[in-house]
């Protein structure tokens, strides 16, 4: 046969497959760029196979909400998924519970509260062994191989305080004392501090400490309970953030006209008392700058880039004599 005959045979032949192959590229090249348009609105929307577990301290505070705001909004400029998750109350066993499903989970890195537990670093450990970087927050847990710690200084928030009460005090009085509850980390590193300063004065003295469970209605009963016992106190510091407003409901009820408060956080009832003149001053941690600022150090590790150990976040003093628009501006 002929090559003009098999010419003629083999062009309806070839004519079908190479529309076929047309077809093909042009559906492939349609798919690409539908896929590169899902990929970029995926991008704007915040979509991401990252990962990361926020565990709070106690899920529903606004303290901890407050840094779940700052998480949440810098996650989103990532392109990271956020995961917020915490025990209803106060409860470390619930925390290490939550670490180790966290865990499990695969999650692809993990936000917490160091706590300081010999369990709870073995799961922080554990994590990090398993390549899930850990970053504390708030409240740090130095002796873990967590990867940093964003938060308060908060030894250096306690010895702060005792600066401040010893100079309003004139370096004499006696002091009562409110934490949220001896088991929390943060309440112990500020207690401390405060402890380092007050005892450099022979006339300033620490006459109780008592805890308020992170319950104003606790807080107002125990700053009683301590006015009753030593009406000689002139000096109530809460190192939480509903200490403030419970001592201050305490003195109203005692008749201690003469107590100054020294209060921390700016929750509204405590900022409206500093205005009136009713709580001396508060000092005011930066929640939101907390989940903001461990979501870049993480996304920059994620990037590559060794972090820094220990990133303090500021604290300020709010007093009656701070103006409203600069009170963000007196932190370290």
């Amino acid at each position: 046969m002929s090559n003009r005959k098999w010419t003629f045979i083999l062009i309806p032949v070839f004519l079908p497959f190479a529309w076929l192959l047309f077809q093909f590229t042009l559906s492939s090249l349609q798919i690409h760029q539908f896929a590169e348009q899902l990929k970029t609105v995926s991008q704007k929307d915040g979509a991401s196979d990252t990962k990361v577990v926020l565990i709070s301290q106690e899920l529903d505070n606004y303290y901890w909400r407050s840094i779940e705001q700052g998480a949440r909004k810098e996650a989103e400029q990532y392109g990271m998924r956020l995961d917020y998750i915490g025990p209803d109350r106060i409860n470390p066993s619930e925390q290490i519970k939550l670490l180790d499903k966290a865990i499990a989970a695969k999650a692809d890195a993990i936000l917490v509260q160091g706590i300081n537990d010999p369990e709870y670093r073995r799961l922080i450990n554990k994590a990090a062994g398993l390549g899930i970087p850990v970053i504390t927050i708030d409240t740090d847990e130095p002796d873990s191989q967590r990867l940093a710690y964003v938060g308060t200084d908060n030894e250096g928030a306690g010895k702060r305080m005792g600066v401040l009460l010893a100079k309003a005090s004139g370096e004499r009085g006696d002091i009562g004392v409110m934490i949220s509850n001896e088991r929390v980390e943060n309440q112990r590193l500020r207690l401390a501090g405060f402890r380092s300063v007050i005892s450099r004065y022979p006339k300033l003295r620490i006459v109780e400490i008592r805890s308020s469970d992170i319950s104003r209605l606790q807080a107002a009963q125990q700053a009683q309970n301590m006015l009753i016992r030593y009406p000689q106190i002139r000096y109530m510091v809460g190192f939480s953030a509903l200490d403030g407003p419970g001592i201050l409901e305490a003195s109203e009820r005692s008749g201690a006209r003469s107590l100054q408060i020294f209060a921390f956080d700016d929750m509204a009832d405590t900022l409206e008392a500093i205005r009136d003149s009713k709580i001396k001053l508060t000092l005011v941690q930066q929640p939101v700058e907390m989940g903001a600022k461990a979501i870049k150090l993480l996304n920059d590790y994620l990037k590559g880039n060794d972090p820094q150990e220990l990133t303090y976040t500021r604290v300020y003093e709010v007093h009656a004599d701070t103006p409203d628009n600069m009170a963000g501006d007196d932190g370290q």
